[in-house]
C-alpha cells in the first residue's frame, strides 16, 4: 500500500521519491510539513498529489501580508433573518490545509495556526471548536533572501514535525517535462489509494515500531550533544526529541520493518532537526550535517 503511493505521488513529482517518503512519515507521525523552496519547484503539487491519494479534504490558502486570523480560522457573521450571529468555518476546517507561502503573512496571522497544529482545535469567540482528523497542515514558505517575507517565529518553527526542500529536478526528470508529461494532467487524474480513517489505522502503527533500549541510547545521545555542544545555540527540545522519534518510526514502517534501525534516525533526522538547531551563523542544517559525525551509534 505505501509503495504504492509513493509511486501514485512520483508520477506526479518526478525524481522526488525520498522528499515524498519525507512527507508521507511526516504524515504518518501525525506532524506538520513545511515546504521551504524557491517558487515553481513543485511545492503545491506534492501537498495536492498527498491530499488526493490519502483521499483527505484539502484546502488552500494564499498566504499574503495583508491577511488575517480571521480568513484562516472563520468568523461569526449577524444574520438578520435570525437574529443570531453563526459560525462561517475557514479553511482550517479540512484535513489536510495547504498554507502556501506562510512567510508572506505578518506574524499575527501566522500565529492564528499555534493552536489548530498543536491541539488540532481552535477558539474563535470564546468557544473551542475541534478539528476534523486527522488533521494536517502543510506550509509552503519561500527563502527568507526573497523580497516581502517575514521569518516564522521559534515558536512556529517549532509546530512543524519536519521541513524539507525539493530543489531541482534531475537531470531525467527534468528531460520528461520537456517531453510532454504535464504533473498537472498527472494530478489530476490521481485516484484516493485510502481513505482517512485508513491513514488513521497506519498512524496507529507507527506507535506500534519498537525502539531496543540501545537504540534510544543513541538518540539520547543525539539529542543531547545539541543541547551540549558549543556550536548550537538552541539544542532540541524534547518535542523535537519525540518528533525525531516518531519520524524515525514512521520511516521504518514505510521501509517495511517493525523495529528501529540506526539508519531510520539519520535518515529523518536532518528534515527533523535542522529548523530546530540554531548556531551563530544562522539555522542548524550544517549542525546536522556535523552531528551525524560527532555521536557514535554504539557508545565509546
Amino acid at each position: 500500500m505505501i509503495s504504492a503511493i509513493v509511486a501514485d505521488i512520483g508520477k506526479v513529482l518526478l525524481g522526488k521519491e525520498h522528499q515524498v517518503k519525507l512527507a508521507l512519515a511526516c504524515l504518518l507521525s501525525r506532524g506538520h510539513l513545511l515546504i521551504e523552496d524557491l517558487p515553481g519547484m513543485g511545492k503545491t503539487t506534492l501537498a495536492h498529489a498527498l491530499a488526493q491519494v490519502l483521499g483527505l479534504s484539502y484546502k488552500r490558502v494564499q498566504f499574503t501580508s495583508d491577511m488575517l486570523p480571521a480568513d484562516i480560522l472563520g468568523v461569526s457573521i449577524f444574520e438578520r433573518e435570525s437574529g443570531q450571529f453563526r459560525f462561517h468555518e475557514g479553511p482550517v476546517f479540512s484535513q489536510l490545509l495547504l498554507a502556501d507561502e506562510i512567510n508572506r503573512s505578518s506574524p499575527k496571522t501566522q500565529s492564528a495556526l499555534l493552536e489548530a497544529m498543536e491541539e488540532r482545535q481552535v477558539s474563535v469567540d470564546g468557544e473551542t471548536r475541534p478539528l476534523p482528523e486527522p488533521f494536517f497542515v502543510i506550509a509552503t514558505q519561500n527563502p527568507l533572501h526573497q523580497s516581502g517575507t517575514f521569518a516564522l517565529p521559534e515558536s512556529q518553527l517549532d509546530r512543524f514535525l519536519m521541513r524539507i526542500s525539493l530543489g531541482y529536478p534531475t537531470r531525467e526528470a527534468e528531460r520528461a517535462l520537456f517531453q510532454g508529461v504535464d504533473p498537472r494532467a498527472q494530478l489530476q487524474s490521481l485516484k484516493p489509494r485510502i481513505d482517512g480513517a485508513t491513514l488513521q489505522k497506519m498512524q496507529r502503527l507507527v506507535g506500534q515500531v519498537k525502539a531496543s533500549d540501545s537504540l534510544l541510547d543513541y538518540l539520547e545521545r543525539l539529542v543531547l550533544h545539541t543541547r551540549q555542544s558549543p556550536e548550537c545555540a538552541i539544542g532540541l527540545s524534547p518535542r523535537g526529541a519525540l518528533a525525531l522519534l516518531h519520524a524515525a518510526r514512521a520511516w521504518a514502517l514505510i521501509h517495511g520493518r517493525g523495529h528501529l534501525l540506526p539508519e531510520d534516525i539519520q535518515a529523518v533526522l536532518p528534515s527533523v532537526a535542522g529548523h530546530r538547531l540554531q548556531s551563530e551563523g544562522g539555522d542548524g542544517t550544517q549542525l546536522v550535517e556535523r552531528l551525524l559525525h560527532q555521536v557514535d551509534v554504539i557508545a565509546a
